[in-house]
């Protein structure tokens, strides 16, 4: 600051220059600052002065005085300018409603003696999230870097020693997404490798085998958040807290079927690159496939009598009625919706319903519409339906139907090449279904519905599977000796070609078609597996048309102590990645857990991932420490300790990377008492 120019900084004076010989000699040099009146001097200085003595010990060779409101410095320049510019640091953070303590003051004179591109101020004024009075932001210009790492990329490994906030503030960026609706859950996890993740052998329920393990994450999520508000938002999925053994576990039995553009094939089979029926009944590529292993498996039905099988940690996203009114959804894993399927008789989870399939269109030898007709009628009535006449006779014209049919000539069941046929083939054969003797349609006012009655139980079985293909669904029943289907159809998709039966259907409200979870069994245990598909909601198709998904959408996930991961742990958690997602992983390469011979994922990850765009890795230092001020000395003198073994003499092991002289596994060696 010289004569000429004001401060930079809000609530500084100018600063008359006084240059006059130091005391010892050299370039010195006298500066006042004078401190605004609205500012205490008291928040400046600290209680009895403690500020500015810690001040006179960062500046040993400048002499510091403070008479009223007018801060002076006399020495070197050098020195003196630092001050200055420390001074107008403090008065802005002071001035944006901070309070100062000697940690806010030390860590500004670091950063302003290191020349960093960071201003103090900037570092120690970022809020993050404000809870119950309470505001979490960074103290060090590392952690800085590392909370704008984190905005400005979907993946940040946060790697450091303990006590330099990675977890802590990483949950912080969380709890601000959750609440800026930038994400919809927020999911932590973290390996129990003390109990080896074989969690299903300790005694208790779940919540009694991992809490603790899982208790650090929760004690910070308690600062965060209104502590009443965390068991609603668990109960709904919003926020996630979990071990990794069980997040890698959403999975489904290997011979669970998946849909694809040429029909069902069983889960096990598919290998990346093979395409599913996401959601929007759009062919989709499987870009991961990842076995599982045994797990317990439980069947998951429908209200319309659809179900498949999955494991207890495997995801369905579904509606509640408040999650309606709020135009919302969520994600839960099987095992939460266990014993909750009902709500007041009426059933809670709603499930969603796949958009009409699309797949290849082939070469049939009947035109669908006829063969629905046939299916329907199974004699000569089909010919007694004006509509059915034009195109029977279109037909065999063509050479392809005989215009007399026989009675008992007609087919009781789908040919699948109609079933595993183009959109428009499909909705044409439902059409002269529906138009035939077998379609009826119920209700004259209000709700309308549709039904096929049929004497086949394998046409009853074709068309459930036909109409859950159109993006219907389909109830079935039975009525005498006939089967009956009653079925809902999208918006849309117009079920009738016979002006009679379209002007009946139009007069009532056809309901759109709806899923509920009914009930959700043991099947006893099974081979898993799951994969991860390129569809933007990450949702796939499997047993009887349902909608289900593996990875994670729109949500922001921690993987804390990270580096008790294998290898292979650490690719299964990256590949969970969803649309809209971000990751941040957080661990320390020197307190590795892992039993002898196992390499640590965090360590491995660095070589892998460390030139990929849009990952990035933060090293947070011991300068960084943010608890007692001890830790990060003790943090230092380890490191020294470390790099003087990794030196020693040949033969000679360092300990580096395990906790003590126990070894990884916590345990002494045999023989040692």
């Amino acid at each position: 600051m010289t004569d000429d120019h004001p401060s930079e900084h809000p609530g500084t004076a100018e600063v008359p220059a006084d240059d006059t010989p130091s005391p010892e000699g050299g370039d010195s040099i006298s500066r006042t600052v004078t401190i605004p009146p609205d500012i205490q001097m008291v928040t400046l200085l600290g209680p009895r002065d403690e500020l500015l003595r810690t001040m006179e010990r960062a500046f040993p060779r400048v002499e510091l005085h403070v008479r009223g409101n007018e801060f002076r410095a006399q020495g070197p320049s050098a020195d003196v300018a630092i001050v200055e510019e420390l001074l107008g640091e403090l008065l802005t953070i002071i001035d944006a409603g901070h309070p100062l303590n000697r940690d806010a003051v030390e860590r500004s004179i670091g950063m302003l003696q290191a020349k960093t591109r960071e201003r103090p101020a900037d570092v120690l004024t970022m809020n993050i999230v404000s809870s119950r009075g309470r505001t979490i932001r960074p103290k060090t210009l590392g952690q800085k870097q590392y909370v704008d790492a984190i905005d400005s990329n979907t993946v940040v490994f946060g790697i450091g020693p303990a006590g330099t906030g990675k977890t802590y503030l990483a949950m912080a960026k969380a709890v601000a997404a959750l609440q800026a609706k930038e994400v919809n859950r927020i999911i932590l996890t973290r390996p129990a490798v003390e109990a080896g993740e074989r969690l299903g052998f300790l005694p208790g329920t779940l919540n009694d085998k991992i809490d603790p393990y899982l208790r650090p994450l929760y004690d910070a999520l308690h600062d965060m958040i209104d502590p009443d508000s965390i068991p609603r938002l668990m109960a709904a999925g919003t926020i996630e807290v979990a071990p990794l053994a069980y997040m890698r576990g959403r999975a489904q039995p290997l011979d669970a079927k998946v849909l694809t553009p040429e029909g069902f094939r069983e889960i096990g089979s598919l290998a990346v690159g093979d395409l599913v029926i996401g959601s929007d009944g759009s062919p989709t590529p499987v870009l991961g496939v990842f076995p599982q292993g045994r797990k317990p498996i439980f069947r998951v039905s429908a209200q319309d009598g659809s179900s498949t099988l999955c494991c207890g940690e495997h995801l369905w996203t579904v509606r509640t009625a408040s999650d309606k009114r709020r135009g919302t959804q969520r994600t839960l894993q099987t095992q939460d919706m266990i014993g909750h399927e009902r709500a007041a008789h009426a059933h809670r989870f709603e499930l969603p319903v796949v958009a009409p399939v699309n797949l290849p269109e082939a070469d049939v030898p009947l035109d669908p519409y006829v063969l629905g007709l046939l299916l329907g009628d199974g004699s000569r009535a089909t010919l007694a339906n004006p509509v059915a006449a034009g195109a029977v006779v279109n037909a065999s014209a063509g050479g392809s139907l005989d215009p007399s049919p026989a009675p008992g000539d007609a087919p009781d069941r789908v040919p699948q090449a109609y079933l595993l046929n183009s959109l428009s083939v499909r909705h044409a054969l439902l059409q002269g279904l529906l138009d035939s003797e077998a379609g009826h349609v119920r209700g004259e006012a209000g709700t309308t519905s549709i039904e096929v009655r049929s004497g086949s139980a394998g046409l009853r079985d074709d068309v459930v599977e036909l109409v859950r293909s159109l993006g219907g669904v389909a109830d079935t029943g039975s009525d005498h000796d006939a089967y009956v289907v009653d079925l809902r159809l999208p918006a849309g998709l117009e079920p009738f070609r016979l002006e009679r039966k379209r002007v009946k259907y139009a007069q009532g409200e056809p309901g759109r078609p709806m899923r509920f979870v009914h009930a959700i069994e043991p099947a006893g245990e099974a081979e898993t597996v799951c994969i991860q598909v390129a569809a933007a909601d990450s949702l796939y198709v499997t047993d009887d048309f349902l909608v289900t998904h593996n990875t994670l959408n729109d949500s922001f996930i921690i993987l804390d102590e990270a580096q008790n991961t294998s290898a292979e742990q650490m690719k299964m958690f990256l590949t969970r990645l969803g649309f809209g997602s971000r990751m941040v992983v957080t661990g320390d390469t020197t307190q590795v857990d892992l039993p002898s011979g196992t390499t640590s994922g965090l360590r491995v990850v660095q070589q892998i991932l460390g030139d990929v765009e849009d990952v990035h890795f933060a090293h947070l230092k011991a300068q960084d420490v943010v608890r007692h001020r001890l830790v990060s000395e003790i943090v230092e003198a380890y490191g020294r300790w470390d790099a003087k073994q990794e030196k020693g003499a040949p033969g000679q092991h360092s300990q580096h990377g395990q906790r003590g002289p126990q070894g990884p596994s916590g345990r002494r060696p045999q023989g040692e008492r």
